[in-house]
């Protein structure tokens, strides 16, 4: 991809040229007139979630990796319950491998009460064996083709903060209003038709298009393993060729990959201050180890990395300039790139990135930062396993 090679594309992040060029190389859906809020922390984002859950007229389209039946699972059940019983149409897509320990009897409970569940990819597995190790790892849901909701969040305790202290993860999401809803809406229609081979007649009927509600321009990135490139790979390369003073990346699960890692020496070399933050602690300690072995030679080029102490961080989160950050399921990892359906939404608004930026800088805060000379002096027994680990990074 020779766009990954300039020094800089056009500019300002609103520029057309730069549009085009994400749009043609990650086909991103791409509309103006959004208003896009941040939530640092699913104690903010599940209240606003579910409020406007409450609030739902017509349809309802939640797509999640994970549904837990716990606390946060069970008010999520009786507001997808509660709108089915009012007449609104609820529909829910989730993935069986991360929904294994939810009880079917959970799912059953749901429709009988008049929602529509799909499981994606249940036993036995009609793709081959092969498709086992695919998810469908998005985030989302949509209320009445107008409000949106997305990011990283799944459903369940760890994730919104109502769990014990030692579970509560570090989780990052956010509420669009606008036309970028509808291409939310579509990728989720699409999908379903796709999985259950059938869709809504509701579906079929027309809808007046969404009216303005901000001034943010937003890209919506989706990805699966249909694809013969990776169009969320792409999404990030471009975004970082497009750094002109800074690249701010916040993600669980660094396992970049030789590409990415090219993408950001480069930025660096030109000037642009890159700072990376990652778990102190991770729920998955082999990736943690994988992410560690990309330390030195990222490190010896500049980029400062800082690990976050305190809860798991669960956060997917990039922001370029100040000015547009990207936020959704994908991590910076091969499984994302290849093996996932995920979505991203790319927000270019000065508004909005400010609100990215105050919420790195408390996140960086308490972060402490990798030095390459302490990094380097980690054992001989460490480095083994990090090199061990690496020859199966492709699996993580």
């Amino acid at each position: 991809m020779s766009i990954v090679r300039r020094k800089m594309i056009l500019g300002t992040p609103r520029a057309p040229r730069f549009l085009r060029v994400f749009r043609r190389n990650a086909e991103a859906a791409h509309s103006r007139g959004n208003r896009v809020k941040l939530f640092t922390s699913g104690a903010d984002f599940f209240p606003a979630m579910l409020g406007a859950l409450a609030e739902a007229r017509h349809h309802i389209h939640a797509e999640f990796y994970i549904v837990r039946d716990d606390a946060t699972g069970a008010a999520f059940a009786e507001a997808l319950l509660a709108a089915a019983a009012r007449g609104v149409e609820v529909s829910l897509i989730y993935d069986y491998i991360g929904c294994f320990d939810t009880p079917s009897a959970y799912f059953r409970r749901l429709e009988r009460g008049g929602v529509r569940c799909l499981a994606f990819n249940p036993p036995p597995f009609r793709r081959g064996i092969a498709w086992f190790d695919k998810r469908d790892h998005r985030k989302m849901a949509v209320i009445d083709g107008e409000t949106a909701f997305t990011g990283g969040v799944n459903i369940g305790d760890e994730y919104s903060g109502f769990g014990f202290p030692c579970e509560r993860w570090r989780d990052v999401g956010i509420r669009i209003d606008g036309p970028a809803v509808m291409d939310l809406s579509q990728l989720f229609r699409e999908f379903w038709r796709d999985e259950r081979g059938s869709a809504s007649p509701a579906w079929h009927q027309e809808r007046p298009p969404v009216a303005a509600a901000g001034d943010a321009d937003v890209m919506v990135i989706s990805d699966g393993p249909y694809h013969a490139r990776s169009f969320i790979r792409n999404a990030f390369r471009i975004a970082m060729a497009g750094a002109g003073e800074s690249i701010r990346i916040m993600n669980p699960y660094f396992v970049p990959g030789p590409r990415v890692v090219r993408s950001l020496l480069r930025a660096v070399r030109r000037g642009v201050r890159v700072q990376i933050i990652l778990p102190a602690k991770s729920d998955v300690p082999i990736v943690r180890l994988v992410s560690r072995s990309y330390y030195s030679p990222l490190l010896r080029e500049g980029i400062e990395i800082f690990e976050r102490q305190g809860p798991v961080l669960h956060a997917k989160v990039m922001l370029i300039d100040d000015a547009w950050g990207v936020v959704g399921s994908a991590n910076l990892d091969q499984r994302s790139f290849h093996r996932n359906y995920e979505v991203n939404a790319i927000v270019a608004s000065h508004e909005f990135g400010s609100q990215v930026a105050e919420m790195f800088a408390e996140d960086l805060a308490g972060s402490r930062r990798v030095v390459l000379e302490e990094h380097e002096q980690r054992g001989w027994h460490v480095r083994v396993l990090e090199r061990l680990c690496g020859s199966v990074s492709w699996f993580l």
